[in-house]
């Protein structure tokens, strides 16, 4: 099929897990005739869960694209992951659509993740629709679910259809105004209903309405319609079962009758420059303008390469033509060009604005990359969409040894598939921590750099980066003589340290007067200190906030060596903390907490209990709060869990590095204790 930007439907389905978002995609495309028959869930016959992990897990683990053509247009469909923990996933393929379908169980009602995505396309401006699906489940209390949605989202959300014959069919509201009886409510009255809120956005279709003209027809209400789409003054509300083919063409027809296409849609937030100096860049859907593409998706796979998925904002993409990745100064080549059909690829020659479409073996194109042909649009790039931050962190290493430059490898592969992981690496601790939404995200993670990539994995629960610091001035000194029977080693040091600011770090200082410890070797002194700072004295954690001032010494004209001079300073700075009150410091860090407002109570109760000091409290819209705090790193081990369990799974929280403060005095024991354990393990 030939088709212009005109003709584009782009849809994203979103929504909770097991809201039937796979299967809905299915029958969507089996009933356009773009595949012979409906896959299963169970044998991984579907177009969108193919992926032997979603097979395993039944539910699907990242965003799958397909396209049908129905009526003389074109839909490219999205179908995202809708497991909680997954929903970054699912928020980087907002971007490359229109609208948003924000998929209901009709059983299980508003869940997590219905409530968040609803929230993060009306963020980014979109065009949102509900489909309630399952309607047919038996028991299920369809009135009291629209009721419930309503409360939720607001009085825009208006049915466009409704279920009749005991959800055994569906009735349209919108194109007709009248029909045969439903379950609940009447055609004539959803049908009033939506046309008074169309009709709210257009002072030229509300002056005849008001006068009593209310027989407007759908192609009077189409632009109005779309308009109140894009402000969010009417969500529609359809109601389908996807196992049964239940309002499959009436979402076709609302799909494509009634969605906007690239052009009718709020236009895409592009800016040029960064933070406050960001300016707004027009983008148009222009086929003859230089080509604009926002890269939102990329796969990697051990045989095909990395593929990087984009959607066409302006001008064409062509086979064989040259494209900028960002700033880059050099242009890659579109060899092939692809449009995606589950896994399948299919090679097309061009893709138009709106659509979008695919390139494969170009190392260079990177999630959130923008595309271009013209250095004019070095420096654009797309605000990005606000995914949720990696909460939950888990230390790995090789299980074999060897396998260290295999697992980086696999790492950074699997990071430029999932823009909500973080992966960090703390010498201090020397370890490697990866950072992901829950446990779901993580376990998918490792299970595909398993079978992905054959990287076998250890892991544990991530150490905590304590310090250690000195409270009080002390004088250290050291006298190091060796005599081996040739040439021997003296040095001797004087030295004394000071407790600076927390924050202040390290400072070495030489006060040395008249050569007692010559020039050469005052580096060498400073090496000695710095290998205790490394190392640790009381429990085996670096040292910090302390001045470390070099006084005096002796020498020696033969046996002054640097080696001397080395072992005098450690030993003269191991003799002064030993009299300066060294204790242990643990990280204190900024949460930002987000919950349901009647959780509070327990929030703040857990805060307490693990030594938190909550700073300030904010009512959000929607019944939710804002609460900002401070604990000890060492607390929140399993406070992702705990917060999920408080707060219904909906809580979220931020965390962030903020200062260190002294342990309390039984922690403080327990790590001196277990530190000296180990030293005399090693000696033995």
């Amino acid at each position: 099929m030939a088709y212009s930007t005109a003709d584009i439907r782009n849809l994203a389905l979103v929504g909770h897990a097991a809201a039937g978002k796979t299967l809905l995609a299915e029958a969507l495309l089996f009933r356009a005739g773009a595949i012979p028959a409906m896959g299963e869930l169970a044998r991984g016959t579907t177009v969108c869960d193919a992926d032997p992990l979603e097979r395993e897990l039944q539910h699907s683990v990242d965003t799958t694209l397909c396209h049908f053509d129905h009526a003389g247009r074109h839909v490219n469909l999205l179908v995202t992951p809708g497991y909680p923990d997954l929903l970054g996933r699912a928020v980087a393929a907002l971007p490359a659509v229109e609208t948003a379908a924000v998929v209901v169980s009709a059983p299980a009602g508003i869940e997590i993740a219905t409530r968040r995505m609803m929230d993060a396309a009306a963020r980014r401006g979109m065009d949102r629709i509900i489909v309630v699906n399952k309607l047919d489940v038996a028991g299920t209390d369809l009135p009291l679910l629209l009721e419930q949605i309503r409360e939720s989202f607001g009085a825009e959300c208006l049915p466009i259809n409704l279920p009749a014959e005991g959800g055994r069919k569906v009735v349209d509201c919108f194109f007709s105004r009248s029909g045969p009886p439903t379950d609940f409510s009447s055609v004539e009255e959803a049908h009033r209903r939506i046309v008074e809120q169309v009709v709210e956005v257009d002072e030229a279709l509300l002056e005849p309405y008001l006068a009593g003209e209310e027989n407007l027809t759908p192609q009077q209400l189409h632009d109005a319609f779309e308009k109140a789409l894009r402000e969010g003054h009417l969500v529609p509300v359809c109601f389908t079962s996807a196992a049964a083919g239940v309002g499959i063409p009436e979402l076709l027809d609302l799909i494509v009758k009634l969605m906007p296409n690239p052009m009718e849609a709020n236009p895409p937030p592009f800016v040029k420059g960064a933070g406050s100096a960001a300016e707004p860049v027009p983008v148009a859907p222009d086929p003859a303008r230089h080509a604009v593409a926002h890269v939102f998706k990329v796969g990697i796979d051990p045989y095909v390469g990395r593929l990087g998925v984009f959607r066409v904002h302006q001008g064409t993409v062509r086979a064989g033509h040259g494209l900028f990745v960002g700033d880059a100064r050099k242009a890659f080549k579109v060899a092939h060009l692809y449009k995606m059909q589950g896994r399948n690829t299919i090679e097309v020659a061009s893709c138009i604005p709106g659509d979008i479409g695919a390139v494969g073996k170009v190392d260079e194109v990177h999630f959130d990359a923008v595309l271009h042909d013209s250095h004019d649009e070095d420096h654009f790039h797309l605000r990005p969409a606000a995914a949720p931050p990696p909460m939950l962190g888990v230390a790995i290493a090789p299980a074999r040894h060897g396998d260290e430059q295999k697992l980086a490898d696999a790492l950074h592969k699997c990071q430029a598939e999932d823009p909500s992981l973080r992966i960090e690496h703390s010498p201090s601790l020397n370890e490697t921590v990866l950072y992901g939404n829950g446990e779901q995200h993580l376990r998918v993670v490792l299970e595909r750099m398993k079978s992905n990539y054959h990287v076998e994995i250890k892991t544990r629960p991530p150490g905590i980066p304590f310090r250690e610091t000195v409270t009080r001035n002390a004088d250290g000194h050291h006298r190091h003589k060796k005599q081996t029977g040739g040439a021997g080693q003296f040095g001797e040091v004087f030295l004394r340290i000071e407790p600076l600011p927390r924050g202040g770090g390290f400072e070495f200082v030489d006060e040395v007067v008249g050569g007692a410890i010559p020039s050469q070797f005052i580096p060498a002194v400073e090496k000695g200190v710095r290998q205790v700072l490394d190392n640790g004295a009381v429990a085996g954690y670096p040292l910090q906030d302390v001045r470390v001032i070099v006084y005096d010494g002796k020498t020696h004209p033969v046996d002054g060596k640097e080696v001397a001079f080395s072992t005098a300073g450690r030993k003269a700075f191991m003799d002064a903390i030993a009299n300066a009150h060294a204790i242990v410091l643990e990280p204190i860090v900024n949460l930002t907490i987000t919950a349901p407002a009647q959780a509070i109570g327990a929030i703040a109760g857990d805060l307490s209990g693990m030594r938190g000091r909550i700073s300030n409290q904010t009512v959000l819209p929607g019944n939710h709060a804002l609460i900002e705090a401070q604990a000890p790193m060492s607390e929140l081990g399993d406070y992702h869990h705990r917060l999920k369990a408080q707060t219904a799974g909906e809580g979220v929280y931020t965390m962030e590095f903020s200062h260190y403060e002294p342990v309390p005095p039984k922690l403080q024991n327990e790590l001196m204790t277990a530190y000296a354990k180990r030293r005399r393990e090693d000696a033995d």
